[in-house]
């Protein structure tokens, strides 16, 4: 056996409620456990990393980890935190966001060894879609009362709020079936372990009744905290939405700069939660950045380790070099290695104006580029006292009244960068 899984989780603080015994029940043996995970998406968010970083634990502490993609679940919606229902997914779309969970969850799991506890990915919408309706009824259904599945918070919660739509019986049965998965694993798999988050305490019982009163045996339930940002916003969330995992839908350097941008007190607890590194290092890095914590040492040893983990070491390396760039001294170097996407990412937000390639290959001079052909300045005066106070400047170089754009301007062949002063900046492209 490996480390001790419950002491990691608590120093790590990534513990909020175990089962009584569950210790010393994964001291005895080789166990396994799982974590559901909605395969809503073809994409898992950083909101799953939490589960997945327990799964990987459990994993390098000699247990075996089961991957349970919600397929049935999926279909149904989960009232936990939530107000409004899922959408139904067809098997198609359901296998396809399968396949694309799984090679995300290979960068953190061992599937394809032939060790006892290599990983196993299931999908419940394989047992579940046989299930009739009245099977299940009889077979699960009567084993639970309605008192104890509305005595539940998740339900209680739902049931108070003042929507009007109320909670379906679809949705209120949502904690049946996850109970049952529970219960199946346990059967076929000797699978004693759920965990997730907090919030998934009340559906994480009622699988280790159902194992209980039609099992005859005892499962154990483990939930991590709801990650939470120390300034009250949501954590995994910004302007453009949630930080995903998938390249295409947020791009390595978003997603380092989502790390990086973290607060002190945030990067301190993510640090801990969010990569292997053990307590001594932590410690060392922790003290490292309390003594220049300008500096930001936490936060860049959690964007590095994080990125990597998830996307490749050069996707690290490229996205700190895009970090950097800005403050680069030989700027019109570097700024032409990045590829076009990371670039948009660098000035995302920032104005642009764009101008055909045949009034660009005229001549454009820096009043044109500055007013008559862009309005970055509200007019041609303006611009000529910018360019007099030793203002202006293109791809970060300062130039005056005189200066004509040509190619050799050019970044990834089509964008210039126009600043006044240290603040404003703007983009022409050239079309």
């Amino acid at each position: 056996m490996g480390k001790n899984f419950v002491e990691e989780l608590q120093w790590r603080g990534m513990l909020h409620q175990s089962m009584p015994g569950v210790e010393e029940h994964l001291s005895e043996a080789m166990r396994s456990a799982y974590v559901g995970i909605d395969p809503t998406a073809d994409s898992l968010h950083i909101g799953h990393l939490v589960s997945v970083m327990m799964l990987r634990h459990f994993q390098l502490a000699g247990h075996k980890p089961y991957a349970l993609v919600g397929g049935a679940t999926g279909m149904i919606g989960d009232p936990s935190g939530k107000s409004n229902e899922r959408n139904l997914l067809d098997e198609k779309t359901l296998r396809h966001n399968q396949d694309a969970i799984k090679k995300q969850l290979s960068r953190f799991l061992d599937f394809e060894s032939d060790a006892s506890n290599a990983a196993v990915l299931v999908n419940n919408y394989d047992w579940m879609k046989e299930f009739s309706f009245l099977e299940f009824i009889r077979d699960v259904g009567k084993h639970i009362t309605v008192n104890y599945m509305m005595a539940k918070d998740s339900v209680k919660k739902r049931l108070s709020t003042e929507s009007k739509e109320g909670m379906s019986f679809t949705e209120f049965t949502y904690q049946l079936v996850q109970g049952y998965d529970f219960l199946h694993l346990y059967k076929e798999s000797d699978c004693t372990v759920q965990m997730g988050g907090s919030d998934q305490w009340g559906n994480i019982t009622t699988g280790t009744e159902l194992i209980r009163r039609i099992g005859g045996g005892k499962g154990y339930a483990l939930t991590c905290p709801l990650i939470t940002k120390a300034d009250g916003t949501k954590f995994g969330k910004t302007e453009g939405g949630n930080i995903w995992l998938d390249a295409k839908r947020t791009s390595p350097y978003k997603f380092y700069q989502y790390w990086l941008n973290s607060s002190d007190e945030d990067a301190e607890k993510y640090i801990k939660i969010f990569t292997f590194l053990d307590e001594s290092e932590i410690s060392d890095i922790a003290k490292t950045h309390s003594e220049a914590p300008h500096l930001r040492t936490l936060q860049k040893k959690l964007a590095e380790e994080i990125t990597i983990m998830v996307h490749s070491k050069e996707d690290f390396e490229n996205a700190a070099k895009a970090s950097n760039i800005l403050f680069s001294k030989s700027f019109k170097e570097d700024i032409q290695t990045l590829d076009e996407a990371t670039f948009l990412d660098v000035f995302e937000g920032v104005p642009q104006s764009h101008i055909p390639m045949s009034e660009f290959n005229e001549g454009l001079d820096m009043i044109g580029a500055l007013a008559a052909k862009t309005n970055f300045l509200k007019s041609n005066g303006e611009a000529r006292r910018a360019l007099k106070e030793n203002s202006i400047s293109v791809n970060k170089e300062k130039v005056k009244e005189d200066y004509k754009l040509s190619s050799d301007d050019l970044i990834n062949d089509k964008y210039i960068i126009i600043n006044k002063g240290k603040k404003n900046t703007y983009i022409i492209k050239i079309v």
